[in-house]
């Protein structure tokens, strides 16, 4: 089983994790709907479709118009 020759220092260890930084996605915007999403993903318009590449993959749920199908009364 492996284990440390000699103990690491907390200076040291905290040395190598300095590099370590969250970074801000890039962000790209789609020239077909104008849409804010990240590169080389698939993303949702406000419709409901889903693009990719500038491109309908899937289409979104149709909406339908509330009509009156009946009152259930009790």
């Amino acid at each position: 089983m492996a284990h440390p020759k000699s103990r690491i220092s907390k200076q040291r260890k905290r040395k190598r994790r300095t590099h370590y930084k969250a970074t801000a996605p890039t962000i790209s915007v789609c020239q077909t709907t104008g849409e804010t999403h990240q590169p080389h993903r698939a993303y949702f318009d406000a419709e409901g479709n889903m693009f990719y590449n500038g491109n309908m993959i899937v289409k979104g749920p149709e909406q339908f118009e509330d009509e009156e199908v009946g009152d259930i009364e009790e």
